[in-house]
């Protein structure tokens, strides 16, 4: 789920308003962060935080990993009418990572099921084995468009927002520094992606070590409307996310939680609660062999 952190996530930007009206849930003052940092001052973390984040994203495609989507479906008073899972196998294959669904509901798929997801893998494997030079290139380039995309993303995301150091808190054992960011009167967004931002307001956990997000939390502080109305977006809605430093090397996702208030065209209002968790990161090594799944069950 990672669009790179950066842009998903500050696309998203939501920040939990209640952290700032309730001193209860402010964060604790600590020696380490007492000094007052200037908007300039911030505003650098904030680029090169995100600017890791770029490379977190694309270091991530060296790793495999299993990723679980638990979807809660609310009604009135926020009680759950329903509940689905479903868990990926995230594996590398040419240079790209793939999705494999492996369980329903943590349960294992059927074998029809998992037959076609057999196929399909199969089918990404027969693509990739026969693509030629120029579609090789051309996929590449795409990748690195999108990153520098990303980039400018991040630029706007520094110049759209108004920040303050709110203090220090230690998340998991590492010192971060907290920093709420809302948006700046007046700013006129340059990329199309970035009309929303003025919509979102967040809160940013940095490791004060490797100046990396460890935490964000973001929340809609006005309704977006997206693709000429179909889809509506309620204030209130609410993503938080955290990661962790995995082989002493890279940042990645470990848990996503997401509270989406919202309209799609004319159907009725949607509240869904989703919750997101990744785990058993894997470096995929560069001399692993791509076995072909037929192979694989005859093993």
């Amino acid at each position: 789920m990672k669009q790179s952190a950066a842009s998903l996530l500050l696309l998203a930007s939501l920040t939990c308003p209640t952290l700032a009206q309730n001193p209860a849930a402010a964060p604790k003052r600590s020696a380490a962060a007492a000094a007052e940092l200037s908007q300039d001052q911030i505003r650098d973390l904030i680029r090169e935080a995100a600017e890791k984040d770029i490379q977190n994203d694309k270091k991530q495609r060296d790793y495999t990993y299993i990723q679980r989507e638990e979807e809660h479906k609310l009604g009135g008073n926020d009680q759950v009418k329903s509940t689905e899972s479903k868990t990926y196998e995230i594996m590398v294959l040419y240079e790209e990572q793939v999705r494999k669904l492996i369980a329903k509901d943590d349960k294992p798929l059927s074998e029809n099921d998992a037959r076609k997801e057999d196929e399909k893998i199969k089918k990404i494997i027969e693509k990739r084995k026969n693509e030629g030079e120029s579609d090789r290139l051309k996929r590449r380039e795409k990748q690195d468009k999108e990153q520098e995309q990303g980039r400018q993303f991040v630029k706007e995301i520094s110049d759209a927002y108004n920040f303050r150091s709110v203090g220090a808190e230690n998340l998991d054992g590492r010192e971060t520094l907290v920093i709420d960011g809302d948006p700046r009167p007046g700013y006129e967004p340059r990329m199309k992606d970035a009309k929303f931002l003025p919509k979102f307001r967040f809160r940013v956990w940095l490791d004060q070590a490797e100046k990396q997000w460890v935490k964000l939390d973001i929340h809609c502080i006005d309704t977006v409307s997206v693709g000429l109305f179909l889809l509506r977006l309620h204030q209130g809605s609410n993503i938080q996310i955290e990661q962790v430093r995995v082989n002493d090397e890279v940042w990645l996702p470990r848990h996503i939680a997401i509270m989406l208030d919202a309209r799609l065209a004319l159907l009725k209002g949607l509240k869904i609660a989703e919750d997101v968790t990744y785990r058993d990161y894997k470096k995929f090594r560069s001399d692993t062999k791509i076995v072909p799944v037929g192979e694989l069950h005859e093993q």
